[in-house]
């Protein structure tokens, strides 16, 4: 395997430090051979640089047996740049303080005086060239699990950095969905909460995150979008990153390495090495103290790996946070289920009004007083990516509001699958976005799948745990698992509530309608009928006779 990056530049920059070192040390033993009127100054280098020297290529040889992990390679070879900086200011000094071989008593004396008036600056070099040097020794004989750290903590009291641009970067949302300020309807309450919450104003210490929490298709997105047009001058510097996956979010937090360290950084990483070395860079860049006013917005995080969700193919976030707890973080997702963020739950538009004018905004048509934009709108049901989808296609037809009605009622798949969705939702339709959650629900818990399936021959409001509970001649192997006891029931409804699929209100589940829809007319686009017939029985096993007392 190729040497780690952080080696290979400690390696190189040790080189040069030890060159350097041997020259000065050459230089001023030359001329102290002959000489009993070296410049005080100049004395401590005689115990400093060999020790200094020792220590280096003690240290080379643990780098280059791997033995340095990347973030302490890192720190270190910030301390022996530093190092060499200071070192080639005292080599500028001996060349101009001190004299020749044949320079004559007058010549020495002279020399000796500038030394005297630069005494300041040449102090301070070998001040830092000590510090550095107890620092590089500190390292070898004490081995602590923040060695980096450490190494970081000791180089801001020498004032090193690593070298990173302090401006202000405004907004960058790189390839963010674009929306159109007209396009973003409603969400006032929302947005407030995120004014009240986010920004660095609201909690001047210590770290903001904040989850937009809801189903495909409530438009999580669209409202931190909404958020940054509101309140981007709050922030110093606002990056919008591709959460979907981890190989996403890796390959944009490096991107951003570009923006943040324009010298140094390559647009492209050629190894997973260098990836990993530019995300650490800018992890520390939002670690700085004096850098804590950024906004950085985790879009679509919507699979969470975290203790007690063991998803296949989730990650954990927290991985990718700044080291330091300071900055404001805006997650969206589809979880319900992010203990580290304060919560802020996006549910469907209320109000007919609201959706009309989603509707008249997207299809560019006039929709007041217009009985059939009503009526289309009551039937999607405040879901903004269904609004926004219908508005899209009418917008590139000459069907009315009837006609598109028509065909979403009859001929739902059909519609769904040859309609594009709005550019800002990345033309997601509405059988897509709910596809992916139920591919993570899948690899969580199956059974709770299969559960999803069976709610579509079901009425989607007012279920509850009673209906589900029948015993069953021949029933399949997922029913038997799910109603062995209640528990084994809730650790399915949690499953898909987990993943914005199924609300839970006070006794009873709920689907949105036109989800509901969904698990109809794209998961059971041909009718199951083992979980037809299991859906009668539960239906059947809860009506009464008529005999029966109150049987309505």
């Amino acid at each position: 395997m190729a040497e780690g990056v952080a080696i290979v530049g400690l390696v190189a920059s040790i080189a040069t430090l030890v060159d350097l070192s041997a020259k000065v040390l050459s230089r001023q033993r030359d001329f102290a051979s002959n000489f009993s009127d070296v410049p005080q100054s100049f004395r401590s280098l005689w115990t400093q640089l060999p020790l200094l020297t020792a220590t280096l290529e003690h240290i080379q040889s643990q780098a280059q047996t791997r033995q340095l992990p990347d973030d302490v390679a890192r720190a270190l070879k910030a301390v022996v740049d530093s190092t060499s900086e200071q070192v080639s200011i005292v080599q500028t000094y001996l060349s101009q303080v001190l004299p020749c071989d044949d320079a004559s008593k007058l010549e020495r004396t002279l020399k000796a005086l500038k030394s005297l008036a630069k005494e300041d600056k040449l102090q301070e070099a070998l001040e830092k060239i000590h510090k550095s040097n107890d620092l590089l020794i500190s390292h070898q004989t004490t081995r602590h699990v923040d060695t980096g750290d450490r190494i970081l903590e000791e180089l801001s009291k020498l004032s090193v950095t690593l070298v990173a641009s302090s401006k202000s970067y405004g907004v960058c949302l790189g390839r963010a969905p674009q929306v159109a300020a007209d396009a973003f309807i409603g969400r006032t309450s929302e947005l407030q909460q995120l004014r009240d919450w986010l920004p660095p104003k609201s909690q001047p210490d210590g770290q903001r995150i904040i989850s937009i929490a809801g189903m495909g298709g409530m438009g999580k997105t669209q409202l931190s979008l909404a958020h940054v047009r509101d309140c981007a001058d709050h922030y110093s510097s606002v990056f919008w990153l591709n959460a979907k996956d981890e190989a996403s979010l890796r390959q944009n937090m490096a991107a951003l390495s570009v923006i943040v360290f324009p010298e140094s950084a390559n647009p492209v990483a050629a190894s997973t090495d260098d990836e990993k070395v530019n995300v650490d860079k800018v992890q520390r860049w939002l670690s700085d103290s004096q850098n804590d006013r950024w906004l950085l917005i985790f879009d679509n995080y919507d699979d969470p790996r975290l203790p007690g969700m063991d998803g296949f193919t989730g990650y954990d976030i927290r991985t990718y946070f700044p080291h330091r707890a300071q900055g404001s973080i805006l997650i969206t997702t589809r979880s319900w289920r992010l203990p580290f963020a304060k919560q802020l739950l996006l549910k469907k538009l209320e109000g007919i009004e609201q959706s009309l004018a989603v509707l008249a905004v997207r299809s560019g048509r006039a929709v007041d007083g217009d009985a059939s934009a009503t009526k289309l709108a009551l039937r999607l049901d405040g879901l903004p990516l269904a609004l926004a989808t219908a508005g899209a296609y009418l917008n590139q037809s000459a069907d009315s509001f009837d006609d598109y009605l028509e065909l979403y009622n009859n001929s739902w798949s059909d519609l769904s699958q040859h309609s594009r969705g709005p550019v800002d939702y990345e033309e997601r339709t509405l059988y897509s976005t709910w596809n992916v959650s139920l591919q993570q629900v899948r690899s969580q818990d199956p059974v709770a799948a299969e559960l999803l399936k069976l709610m579509a021959y079901l009425d989607n409001q007012d279920l509850w745990y009673g209906l589900f509970q029948q015993e069953l001649n021949d029933a399949p192997a997922w029913w038997v698992e799910m109603t062995k006891s209640r528990v084994r029931f809730n650790q399915a409804i949690s499953t898909l509530h987990g993943y914005s699929l199924l609300e839970i209100g006070e006794g009873g589940y709920s689907l949105h309608t036109c989800e509901h829809d969904w698990t109809l007319e794209y998961l059971n686009h041909e009718i199951d009928q083992e979980k037809c017939r299991i859906a009668v029985r539960c239906v059947a096993a809860n009506v009464s006779w008529e005999s029966e007392a109150e049987y309505w």
